[in-house]
């Protein structure tokens, strides 16, 4: 099983009111934070092709680009290409520097170039640890999708409770039919929902033994990047049975595949597994203090 799709998915943030918007004369656009030299540089393009530039304060960098304002359109495919441009400059950064700490896109921290090193000077405690604590460990994503899944009537017949009402429901006239109807519907509900909890508990368990930590998501598709990853989506169609996000070092993801292989094995079921991600949902929440934007 590949773990290596990194396509974005999902409808962007939804844009700032003209009357929020805030200006900003000078900032700086933030990507990631890494360990770096002081001479260290990266040879790429940002968002509207910005030069990027590393920002090092004592052993940690600011990937940054200078700007005077946040990036706000109502044209959702600029929005789109800016998340993707904004993911690839980390990508970049994750290729040259080891793990990164991402920021979401559109975050900015108002100030020059001296503003970024006071404040990771100020924030300087928490990202050491983070940067350690995340040496070499990423996010991966995990969807389990019933492809076929089981229909009301196989589900009837494996659980008494639901054979009882609907043999009552046979049995009944119209008024009372309707209302034990009612409760067959909840009881299926209440079945498909324990199938799902089930699934996730057991699948948690199994991967809680590779990865360091492992989080259930919902199960409708995230929305944005500021869901911390986007996820792939496409897919043909069936029932979610469960999502998850692992924070794993990068040596056990083919056992963490090994794993998810063999739940792909069982007919009816698809895996959908992504990454590895730059771990956008376990890095620590920075901002405030001078930051602006969608992602602040």
């Amino acid at each position: 099983m590949s773990s290596d799709e990194r396509d974005l998915e999902g409808d962007p943030e939804p844009v700032v009111d003209a009357d929020d918007v805030p200006e900003i004369e000078e900032g700086r656009y933030l990507y990631c934070l890494v360990r770096a030299e002081e001479d260290a540089a990266l040879e790429i393009e940002g968002i509207d092709g910005e030069p990027v530039s590393i920002l090092v304060e004592d052993g940690i960098g600011a990937v940054v680009h200078a700007c005077e304002g946040i990036y706000d359109s109502a044209d959702l495919a600029q929005v789109k290409r800016w998340l993707v441009r904004h993911q690839t400059v980390i990508d970049e950064a994750s290729e040259r520097f080891g793990t990164p700490i991402p920021f979401q896109f559109d975050t900015i921290l108002r100030g020059d170039d001296e503003r970024v090193r006071e404040w990771i000077d100020g924030e300087r405690a928490t990202l050491e640890r983070a940067l350690s604590g995340l040496a070499d460990h990423w996010e991966y994503r995990v969807e389990v999708v019933e492809v076929d899944p089981v229909d009301d009537e196989a589900l009837i017949e494996r659980d008494d409770r639901l054979q009882e009402l609907r043999a009552k429901i046979d049995d009944s006239e119209e008024g009372t039919a309707f209302l034990l109807e009612k409760k067959l519907e909840q009881r299926l509900a209440a079945v498909r929902a324990n199938r799902r909890e089930s699934a996730t508990d057991d699948l948690e368990q199994r991967l809680a033994g590779e990865a360091r930590e492992v989080h259930s998501l919902e199960r409708s598709p995230s929305a944005s990047l500021s869901d911390e990853v986007a996820d792939d989506g496409d897919g043909d169609g069936g029932e979610t049975l469960c999502r998850l996000t692992l924070l794993a070092h990068e040596d056990d993801e083919g056992a963490i595949g090994s794993i998810l292989d063999d739940v792909a094995a069982t007919d009816g079921l698809e895996v959908r597994f992504t990454g590895p991600w730059p771990p956008y949902t376990f890095a620590p929440e920075l901002g405030g203090d001078g930051t602006e934007g969608s992602g602040s």
